[in-house]
């Protein structure tokens, strides 16, 4: 049951992520055609104004579908509507960080300024800045990497049944969902925040954008294969040790 929690867990943060672009589409006056909870055909929904909500088929995750004909379209608004949409999701996993602080802060000390405001920022931002210092080891240690698989397998087994070590975990992944969607590679949000304001600065470069974007797409994928094997090969391995 707890491997099922994490997952969940996972796939929620995902959507608080997409919900934090879908925040910042409508606070900067950019209009949103569809906002999906899962991926896939449409179970059910509903539209409100110019935006249709679904319930998608498959329960991972979700996406925003900006109302634009094309990606050209999207290139001709203010530079400041593109960063503020980009910067949405990033943020909202912060602002969620800090969220599962306070609440198992109050669950453990009760309600402060210390535990429910304080502490709770404070230790997101040290969390955040451990973890920019941690990235760039990675590359010189690859196989500490983990995704989707591992992380629910070694987290299902770490919370069990307690709720505050489940918060903990969505604290950390909410940090580790934010820094790395800010990593400066597209199709990432900080590769889109670095090459729009690039584009701005020296329109040419705009030429560079599909091309970087395709291998950003190629490597990610590359990555998501690369970890997913070696998750398999950790938890096999751990089944057979």
């Amino acid at each position: 049951m707890s491997y099922l929690l994490v997952f969940v867990a996972i796939s929620a943060l995902i959507i608080l992520h997409e919900m934090g672009h879908l925040l910042a589409a409508k606070s900067a006056g950019i209009p949103i055609a569809r906002f999906s909870v899962g991926f896939g055909p449409k179970l059910w929904g509903f539209k409100a104004s110019e935006t249709e909500y679904w319930l998608s088929a498959i329960p991972c995750g979700g996406y925003v579908l900006p109302a634009m004909a094309d990606e050209k379209a999207f290139d001709a608004l203010p530079l400041n509507k593109r960063l503020v949409y980009a910067m949405g999701g990033p943020l909202a996993n912060l602002v969620g960080a800090v969220a599962f602080l306070s609440v198992g802060g109050m669950v453990i000390s009760g309600i402060s300024l210390e535990t429910v405001i304080l502490f709770p920022l404070k230790q997101t931002w040290q969390t955040a800045m451990e973890m920019c210092r941690i990235i760039p080891m990675l590359f010189s240690q690859p196989d500490q990497l983990s995704g989707v698989l591992g992380i629910v397998a070694v987290g299902g087994k770490q919370v069990g049944t307690n709720p505050l070590r489940l918060l903990e975990l969505c604290f950390l992944l909410n940090v580790n969902l934010a820094i790395l969607n800010l990593l400066p590679i597209p199709p990432l949000d900080g590769g889109k925040i670095v090459m729009n304001v690039l584009e701005r600065l020296y329109r040419p470069l705009k030429r560079l954008q599909v091309p970087l974007a395709v291998t950003g797409w190629a490597l990610l994928a590359c990555l998501m294969i690369y970890v997913t094997i070696l998750d398999v090969l950790k938890i096999a391995h751990g089944m057979c040790a």
